[in-house]
């Protein structure tokens, strides 16, 4: 169970990161890039962030990318929090498949 400070920084840390891949991927025409969900680690040092990428067929090659950006990524959130919090946490990258699971299911009961 996560404590109140965990998800106060996993929204905080949301709330930026969603900014962020906004901001970066109004370039690429036909791209969203959203985040669903932060979870973060109970000593702070890890944040895993579950992106939703459309169309989900980028969803990998998307997610590869910022996992060999991070440095970039974690740099850039630390100087968009960096009066919030004293440690930015390691960022790690992953597919939020839910949506096409949902879609999976939906197909399935029909």
């Amino acid at each position: 169970m996560e404590t109140t400070r965990q998800n106060k920084i996993a929204r905080l840390l949301q709330k930026e990161l969603s900014e962020m891949f906004l901001l970066q991927t109004k370039a690429m025409h036909g791209t969203l890039v959203s985040v669903s969900a932060v979870r973060i680690s109970p000593d702070m040092s890890v944040a895993r962030a579950y992106l939703s990428v459309f169309p989900s067929e980028k969803a990998e090659e998307m997610v590869k990318n910022m996992n060999d950006n991070v440095k970039s990524v974690r740099y850039e959130l630390g100087t968009r929090v960096r009066h919030q919090l004293r440690i930015i946490p390691e960022l790690k990258f992953f597919v939020d498949d839910s949506l096409d699971y949902i879609e999976k299911i939906d197909s399935l009961l029909k």
